[in-house]
């Protein structure tokens, strides 16, 4: 299943390249980081997070950083253990054997997978009702509208990963251009919004208890889990023994960059609106841009609003698509067939299409619980297995006692229990 992979790197020289300098590849790669991350749940985020008051948001805030960038180092760096051109599944199977490696595969896509059946439901949502209450013109039928936009999505798929990466790059710049627009829009609104709660500081129980129940919502903002074992296999290639070090400085930059940018919106949102008209928008099941375009009655936000969805839907169901599609190739090369790469590539893309067309015609409203469902996967494969692996594995030794693996196993945990328990509760 690395055939793809192998593609990736032909552009390259034999010889790994050293750490004498930042290449446009970097940057190309750090963009991608960051355009998978930053998707449509970023624009629920602000209510997400807001909701618990000013005391927890601010806590939040202060661990983004390390949250993101510790676990997503932690899996690069399981990826990067294994031998050379092994992807994620590989890796599993060659530290913890056939079955175990057949097993964390299943889960990998079917975590990953559902997610890219939600991406086109909403992209298709969308773009009709851009077009009909803003462009004011009569969508053509759903089935039709969903086969065009998502065959376009898996036109740039069939270019390979390289264009992949570089199309999520290109449309990263829109999407910071826009948040960083509204979020300075909106600094002449600044009401005190979550201030108000700023005085009210919540007993050790009640703090405790909400920041449980909100650390998954941040975890999965800013999770590109999906994207990082194609990061580790080209880091690999190009960089040798110094993939480790390239990739952490990689990671830190798309990190720093996604959580300050995604913050400054958050909290400009926050200080917009009061805590009850964030419950509102909760309530209304709206994103941040369309519950402020109907609250400023603003043809500017209204008429930007879908277009930076559609943007932010687009990216991030390219950046999935990298995981949900290794993940389908293990399973079918872990049933012991060997079609050849060019038709496993084929038979891949066009399971994709159909049932991704399927789902978004159908528009679902199971959809967000299939998400949720899949969120311990993803914390598990995320935060949990490479920190086992580092304890269990011996090619991972040398990231043994760091304080930071303490860190991420206790948000894993966390993570892991709080979906679990809204699930049930």
């Amino acid at each position: 299943m690395n055939d793809q992979a192998n593609s990736v790197g032909e552009r390259y020289a034999t010889t790994p390249a050293t750490l004498t300098s930042w290449s446009r590849q970097d940057t190309t790669w750090m963009l991608g980081l960051f355009g998978t991350a930053i998707g449509a749940g970023t624009l629920f985020l602000p209510i997400n997070a807001g909701l618990g008051g000013f005391w927890p948001l601010l806590i939040l805030a202060l661990l983004a950083f390390p949250m993101t960038f510790f676990a997503h180092r932690g899996l690069t760096r399981f990826v990067l253990s294994g031998r050379e051109g092994s992807d994620i599944t590989d890796v599993v199977e060659e530290h913890f054997g056939i079955k175990a490696g057949a097993l964390i595969t299943l889960l990998y896509f079917f975590a990953i997978f559902p997610i890219l059946l939600i991406y086109s439901v909403a992209l298709t949502n969308t773009v009709g009702s851009f077009m009909e209450h803003q462009l004011h013109i009569m969508p053509p039928p759903r089935a039709l509208l969903a086969f065009v936009l998502i065959l376009g999505l898996l036109a740039v798929v069939r270019c390979g990963e390289q264009v992949i990466v570089k199309a999520m790059s290109l449309m990263v710049y829109p999407f910071i251009v826009a948040l960083l627009f509204l979020a300075v829009y909106l600094i002449p609104h600044w009401t005190g919004g979550i201030l108000s709660t700023a005085s009210e500081v919540p007993a050790p129980s009640a703090l405790l208890s909400t920041l449980w129940l909100a650390i998954p919502v941040m975890v999965f903002s800013f999770n590109h889990s999906p994207i990082i074992s194609a990061f580790a296999v080209d880091q690999k290639r190009q960089y040798g023994a110094h993939a480790d070090e390239r990739s952490s400085q990689i990671l830190s930059r798309a990190h720093l960059l996604m959580v300050v940018m995604v913050l400054f919106f958050v909290f400009s949102c926050v200080l917009t609106l009061s805590p009850a008209q964030l419950a509102e928008a909760k309530a209304q099941n709206l994103s941040i841009l369309s519950y402020l375009a109907n609250h400023f009655d603003n043809p500017t936000i209204a008429f930007a609003a879908p277009l930076i969805a559609f943007v932010a839907i687009a990216k991030s169901f390219l950046g999935h698509y990298i995981g949900a599609s290794e993940g389908l190739k293990g399973l079918v090369l872990k049933t012991g067939r060997r079609p050849a790469p060019k038709t496993l590539d084929r038979m891949t893309a066009a399971f994709m299409l159909v049932v991704c067309w399927i789902v978004a015609t159908l528009n679902p409203s199971i959809l967000g619980m299939i998400e949720a469902l899949g969120g311990p996967v993803i914390a598990s494969i995320l935060f949990l297995m490479p920190m086992y692996a580092i304890r269990k594995v011996p090619a991972m030794a040398k990231y043994r006692g760091q304080a930071s693996n303490v860190f991420v196993t206790a948000v894993g945990l966390v993570a892991i229990t709080a979906v679990v328990y809204s699930l049930v509760a």
